[in-house]
């Protein structure tokens, strides 16, 4: 079946960088959209950043933006969250997601991977 396996998540102290990678068997990214999501304890889960398939645009959610970096390998079938100037509340879970640009509704998630920011 499709799996989307995230890894690189870890303990690291504020101002700390981290690189996650998300890698997807079964299934070509190349025609995905992928995003990263995070969910903190006993908050909602959140996008936090998009990269369209071809990889031409990224968004961004606030908190984030300037921090951390989006991109993706299709050759390698992998997206990338680059995370730089860590800080306590970037502490969750973080997921990835592919959501088929042409067709609606095929969307997978992956397992998620815990960032804990702490000194």
């Amino acid at each position: 079946q499709v799996q989307l396996v995230e890894s690189g998540g870890g303990l690291v102290q504020p101002g700390g960088s981290l690189r996650l990678s998300c890698e997807a068997s079964r299934l070509t990214i190349g025609f995905y959209a992928m995003r990263w999501y995070r969910q903190a304890p006993g908050k909602e889960r959140l996008v936090i950043a998009t990269i369209t398939s071809d990889g031409s645009r990224t968004n961004y959610e606030d908190s984030v933006k300037g921090r951390f970096t989006i991109s993706r390998d299709n050759t390698k079938n992998t997206v990338y969250l680059q995370m730089n100037s860590l800080k306590s509340d970037d502490t969750a879970v973080y997921y990835c997601s592919a959501a088929h640009e042409q067709i609606r509704g095929l969307f997978y998630w992956g397992q998620g991977t815990q960032v804990t920011v702490s000194s």
